[in-house]
């Protein structure tokens, strides 16, 4: 059994994206069993997030994704991906309102077409978050923290809410094969 260990520590765009595709794609083709993903990100684009979680859940081997100290913003949809969830004892997860960078001017048809792509985000980051944690004995209020009250979730606090199963360290062995995205 061959884990391979990408440790991502870094913005989620469309290179850090294109470079996690990348690289779980040749530790499949040279054979991993599995999957850990540690991750260390302050969020990134919706776009790439979502594109990460749709690619991560469709591989053919297991993906335990680890949190190494913190996973905010969009980096939630992305952890949320592991069928194994893990966090550091001192980590944090960090749920806030979206916002985007707009730069020059826009026109009313296309300010129309950013706020229904907001919205639409808004909708699946909610619906993933549901899905993915189901079964916890708390609920988390997804869209009110993505719309205008950001909550911090300590271990204990993710593992009540259905984002981890257990805290710790990751499970690093020698014989693993390791990359690394940084941005």
């Amino acid at each position: 059994m061959t884990t391979h260990v990408i440790n991502f520590t870094g913005p989620i765009n469309a290179s850090t994206c294109g470079q996690l595709i990348d690289k779980a794609s040749l530790a499949v083709e040279r054979g991993a069993s599995q999957l850990l993903v540690n991750i260390a990100t302050m969020g990134g684009e919706c776009s790439y997030g979502f594109t990460l979680y749709n690619f991560l859940l469709a591989l053919p081997v297991p993906v335990h994704t680890h949190n190494l100290g913190t996973v905010e913003s969009m980096g939630n949809i992305v952890f949320l991906a592991g069928q194994q969830r893990t966090a550091c004892l001192h980590s944090k997860f960090l749920f806030h309102p979206f916002h985007w960078h707009l730069n020059g001017s826009i026109d009313h048809t296309r300010m129309s077409e950013y706020a229904m792509s907001l919205d639409y985000d808004l909708l699946l980051y909610t619906r993933i978050v549901s899905e993915r944690t189901r079964e916890a004995k708390e609920t988390l209020e997804t869209q009110k923290y993505l719309s205008a009250a950001p909550r911090i979730l300590d271990p204990e606090q993710a593992m009540s809410c259905g984002m981890i199963q257990a805290i710790g360290l990751p499970k690093i062995s020698g014989g693993c094969v390791s990359y690394g995205i940084h941005s």
